[in-house]
């Protein structure tokens, strides 16, 4: 029987679909190329050919040749088959321990990470999946499933160093991160496969580098109109201070400045001058109020157009709303400005949803500004920071 990852009908009434290898294939490649920034490509790429491996169930193929829903390949709603199951077993059959590890990136591509055992989840934990649902993977692998999606590897391991930092933080944010580039790649190649007049129009993201000479110009012409006024002189002593600052070593840097002292394009400044200093992806400018970010973001907007990401609570939608249309809008942080929320940012880092962990990848390489840091809730400050020195 031929297999395929989605289904969709045309306008004429035809149903067409796409091998599965393919979407696996393609996935995998994705998956890996995201995570190849912190060490985890081949692990990725791993999670990325089983993670669906529960749709070659004959049931499964059935469900989806009844259906004319192009959200029909996501499990979890109402009398969908679950397909991801299959994948996080043999992984964890063939790879032992590590094979463990890749199971729950697969278990939860589409409802989230799940906990080992938990009782108020109760069968979607995943140990009850693991001995309880083994038949899915049996039933799947019934099918003509090509040799090179199930081949075992034999050198995949773990990145031990860096899952053992962080005081036990380490192992868990690695495991987040691989998450969030299988969730991201995944997401992404349904898109182009369902909306590829939408995945075309995707802009090439624009690197960090390009935004420092739309600032200096900016700032060389806010000068050039400021008075000679000592409050001036000031604001362009910290400017000044900040760009030093910039060429530093990376660490942990603090900004103390009053109201009217020009904090934010000095912060800015300090933001862009250290990502080019030490090759960073994108700057993340993190604000606990919304009255606040979106007065920031249309002064970012203003120098740098439509580079400026804006992403806070005002403009998501609800876990529970997620679906194929408003999954393509949602956020995974490819721009190389960000403004956003204090929650938005710690959510990614620390949630489990999938909505909320697919950006986490791309906080790598970032230069992250807390603004009004002050305002951090001090019951959460050892994982924050524990987590941001990683």
């Amino acid at each position: 029987m031929t297999s395929f990852s989605h289904l969709m009908k045309l306008p004429s009434g035809l149903m067409v679909g796409r091998k599965l290898e393919d979407h696996l294939l393609a996935v995998g490649l994705a998956a890996a190329m995201r995570a190849a920034n912190f060490g985890g490509g081949e692990f990725c790429r791993q999670a990325g050919l089983w993670h669906d491996l529960g749709k070659y169930q004959a049931r499964w193929q059935q469900y989806l040749s009844n259906q004319q829903d192009q959200d029909a390949h996501i499990e979890g709603r109402a009398n969908r088959p679950n397909h991801s199951t299959a994948g996080a077993i043999y992984a964890a059959d063939k790879l032992g321990p590590t094979g463990r590890l890749l199971a729950y990136l697969i278990a939860g591509h589409h409802a989230g990470l799940p906990d080992w055992h938990s009782a108020e989840q109760g069968r979607a934990a995943l140990n009850y999946r693991l001995t309880q649902a083994r038949d899915e993977l049996s039933d799947a692998l019934k099918a003509e499933i090509p040799s090179d999606i199930l081949h075992v590897p034999a050198d995949l391991a773990l990145d031990a160093a860096r899952c053992e930092s962080g005081k036990g933080l380490g192992l868990s944010l690695w495991l987040r991160m691989l998450f969030s580039c299988l969730v991201d790649a995944d997401f992404l190649d349904a898109e182009k496969f369902f909306a590829p007049e939408k995945h075309a129009q995707r802009p090439e993201p624009v690197r960090v580098s390009a935004l420092k000479p739309l600032f200096d110009a900016y700032m060389s012409e806010k000068a050039r109109l400021a008075e000679d006024t000592p409050g001036n002189y000031l604001r362009a002593s910290v400017l000044q201070q900040c760009r030093k600052a910039g060429l530093l070593p990376q660490g942990f840097f603090s900004l103390t400045v009053p109201t009217g002292g020009g904090k934010t394009l000095s912060s800015l400044a300090f933001a862009l001058e250290h990502a080019a200093k030490h090759g960073h992806r994108r700057v993340i400018y993190a604000i606990p109020y919304t009255s606040i970010i979106e007065q920031t973001a249309e002064v970012f907007r203003s120098i740098f157009g439509e580079a400026v990401l804006e992403h806070h609570s005002n403009l998501e939608v609800r876990d529970e709303d997620e679906n194929h249309a408003n999954r393509l809008a949602a956020e995974n942080w490819e721009a190389p400005l960000i403004v956003t929320t204090n929650v938005q940012l710690f959510e990614s880092l620390f949630a489990a949803r999938t909505s909320r962990c697919r950006k986490l990848h791309n906080i790598v390489g970032s230069v992250i500004v807390l603004d009004e840091a002050q305002c951090l809730p001090t019951a959460f400050l050892t994982p924050i920071t524990e987590t941001l020195k990683l």
